[in-house]
């Protein structure tokens, strides 16, 4: 099945080399066989496949196709390991499974046959990892299991040149996609305002992804500024979303007290005064909580 692209989607430098280049298909062969002891045969044939809205919004950093009899998925971080991978690759996958068996073929009586999936995650953060880590699904179950009914694991590989996993040493393109990352690092933590620009002209001096760099200097520089800005976007987000949440939680200790209070025939004014609260703002909590009285009437009767 031959993927379309979407236009709204950003892709990243790791998208671009194992999925959009017309060296795509070579770099995920050379991958596969890094991963697996038995090689594929010359001139093997692999079929992209294309999912939108699982792992990651606008952005891609995702990778998936079809070879032989499996599906592998492909996925990088560059910040720092989501240990949520397993579920978002089990929505992934079955999205996948959705294009790949056809509507009529899931209500006959006789199984039908799917590709054997695997899931990998190339680490290249700057936070400790481990060299290499199985995520599996079953870690998230409130209820331990030792054999569930469900289960999806995820190889997560650390892809950062000091930690000298044997996959650099077996996969070129790779290897050198991780060196590049970590001599853009390098500037960017210089606060180097053209970092993207020096990172490409010591890769290339360097003998560094020089045909694909040589190729496409310009694109590569748009991809990275659109992969900084998406992990600064997800940064604020989080940021964003725990001060939100500290909020949320003052809040609600502020209520819990006036209630309290309210309940001892205190009135607004001496509340504000020991909760060192403006009259104002006590009075709008005091409405709130009879607010809440009179839904909670309303919904007994």
């Amino acid at each position: 099945m031959v993927a379309k692209e979407n236009q709204k989607y950003k892709n990243s430098m790791f998208v671009d080399l194992f999925f959009e280049d017309e060296s795509a298909e070579e770099n995920d062969i050379a991958l596969y066989n890094a991963l697996h002891e038995e090689p594929l045969p010359k001139g093997t044939q692999i079929r992209k496949i294309r999912v939108d809205d699982v792992l990651y919004m606008n952005f891609r950093n995702d990778v998936s196709f079809g070879i032989d009899d499996k599906v592998i998925v492909f996925g990088e971080h560059q910040s720092t390991v989501n240990e949520n991978m397993p579920i978002r690759d089990l929505l992934y996958i079955g999205r996948a499974f959705e294009q790949i068996v056809p509507v009529r073929d899931r209500y006959r009586k006789k199984a039908v046959k799917l590709p054997k999936p695997e899931f990998y995650t190339f680490y290249n953060g700057k936070e400790p990892w481990a060299k290499e880590k199985i995520l599996r699904l079953s870690d998230s179950y409130d209820l331990k299991d030792s054999n569930p009914m469900l289960e999806l694991c995820v190889k997560v590989i650390n892809i950062n040149p000091d930690e000298g996993h044997e996959i650099l040493d077996k996969c070129r393109i790779l290897r050198e996609y991780s060196e590049f990352v970590e001599i853009l690092r390098k500037y960017q933590m210089k606060g180097n305002p053209e970092a993207c620009r020096h990172a490409i002209e010591e890769c290339l001096k360097a003998g560094i992804l020089v045909d694909y760099l040589t190729k496409k200097g310009s694109e590569v520089v748009n991809m990275l500024i659109a992969e900084y800005d998406y992990d600064l976007d997800i940064e604020v987000q989080r940021e964003e979303a725990y001060e939100e949440g500290q909020r949320d939680g003052q809040q609600k200790k502020i209520r819990e007290q006036v209630k309290k209070k309210l309940a001892k025939g205190k009135s607004i004014e001496t509340i504000a005064d020991e909760l060192e609260e403006t009259q104002e703002e006590i009075a709008k909590v005091v409405k709130k909580l009879h607010n809440c009285e009179q839904d909670a009437d309303t919904a007994s009767r």
